[in-house]
């Protein structure tokens, strides 16, 4: 019989011990550094890259309150002669007379004004029930073709709103919608002959076009930033649809809307070039809509370059120092108004 050989373990010396030991702490190879940090480590500190980059942003940011400064400053400057010999009467006057020097700003104000208002009248139920049908009721695939071409309306040049104005609008309100008015409403006084076509109620759809855009987007992202719960709340007390946009979405974001409304009238109030193609342009205070009339930015684009005498031009320069203030003004408030509504809001995804 072979007996079988019998395995006896193998004691490991103290050499072997050490020079596993040596070989499990030996430091583990780095690995080679990056281009971009091999980069940043050559070029040293970049404290001083940092507060040049720090102030020459700072810089840009405070370049827009200087160029603000600068346009109020000048337009101070060019407007003194009608300052100190008007005064505040300058914007209470209803002539205009560049030959015998007798300026007065009311029948501008009054236009730019009243067609402003009629825009708004006309925009704003607009905007908002798209807004409302974009935000609460349209199909997915149907809102962002409808978005993107009321977004359109805003990219269009004025000039081309004043083009088809001419062309298109005016002879539809001088053959159709003036005479519909004429008849309905002429006992009130606001519609009334002559018909020439052009006028404020022309001015008015212009701009409320062109202001459409602007309120609806903004309503709508207003209207995004209400929170989902409260349409799920007032939908679990049993609300219809037409209830829960009403009391739900509607209620909480009226704010935001008047911000967007207060918006567009601020576009409205600086538009020149539309309104000056369609309004007629003729300085007088009358009440029908359907008859020319003026507006502050259409006579600084009619007579500024014409104007020779000083203080022919004084006028129209204090003329923009209004329009502008109030911009500025309206603009303010719309903003936030806005933010008021939108501030630390979740927008809901379209």
């Amino acid at each position: 019989m072979v007996k079988s050989e019998t395995q006896v373990p193998r004691v490991s010396s103290q050499a072997d011990v050490t020079q596993r030991t040596e070989s499990s702490l030996s430091p583990v190879p780095e690995p080679s550094p990056s281009p971009v940090r091999t980069y940043l480590l050559n070029c040293g500190s970049s404290a001083l890259a940092d507060r040049a980059f720090s102030i020459l942003m700072m810089l840009c940011a405070l370049s827009i309150f200087g160029i603000v400064l600068l346009i109020l400053i000048e337009l101070i400057s060019g407007s003194k002669l009608t300052i100190q010999k008007f005064g505040p009467s300058f914007f209470f006057g209803s002539a205009w007379d560049p030959v015998n020097g007798d300026f007065g700003a009311l029948p501008f104000i009054y236009g730019t004004v009243v067609s402003s208002v009629l825009s708004l009248i006309i925009a704003v139920p607009l905007a908002v029930g798209l807004a409302v049908f974009l935000t609460e009721m349209c199909p997915a695939w149907l809102r962002g073709f409808l978005g993107f071409f009321t977004e359109l309306l805003a990219a269009i040049p004025s000039v081309v709103y004043g083009l088809w104005g001419i062309f298109v609008l005016i002879p539809l309100l001088r053959q159709y919608a003036n005479p519909f008015l004429i008849k309905i409403l002429g006992w009130s006084g606001i519609f009334v002959p002559p018909n020439y076509g052009i006028g404020m109620f022309a001015a008015g759809v212009i701009l409320s076009i062109m202001i459409l855009p602007i309120i609806s987007s903004l309503t709508r992202e207003v209207m995004s930033a209400v929170p989902h719960s409260q349409r799920e709340a007032v939908l679990a007390l049993g609300a219809t649809r037409w209830e829960m946009i009403r009391m739900g979405v509607l209620r909480n974001a009226r704010i935001g809307i008047v911000g967007a409304v207060i918006l567009g009238l601020g576009r409205a109030l600086g538009e020149t070039m539309a309104v000056t193609m369609v309004i007629g342009n003729r300085p007088q205070i009358v009440r029908s809509l359907l008859a020319p009339a003026y507006s502050m930015a259409s006579v600084i684009a009619n007579e500024f370059n014409e104007a020779s005498d000083p203080l022919n031009l004084s006028a129209l320069i204090e003329i923009g120092l209004a329009l502008f203030i109030v911009t500025i003004i309206v603009n303010a408030l719309a903003r936030v108004l806005v933010w008021a509504v939108t501030r630390g809001a979740p927008v809901r995804g379209t």
